[in-house]
């Protein structure tokens, strides 16, 4: 049986934290037309976050986990 291949795009937008129980990502709206934005918006924004349940055994899968 061939080996499973990560998918690329995946590896570069979600990580596992260490235990691997948990699959984080970085938010989005953060990267342009910040001058709109609240101060507090982009701190909030500045935080990584999990992935919901619903995507987290999709998103493993994809990852190779």
């Amino acid at each position: 049986m061939p080996k499973t291949r990560t998918r690329s795009g995946v590896k570069k937008r979600f990580f596992a934290t260490a235990s691997g129980s948990t699959i984080k990502r970085d938010k989005a709206y953060a990267r342009h037309i910040l001058t709109s934005k609240s101060t507090k918006r982009k701190r909030k924004l500045r935080q990584s976050d999990s992935v919901s349940p619903s995507e987290d055994r999709r998103v493993k899968r994809m990852l190779g986990i």
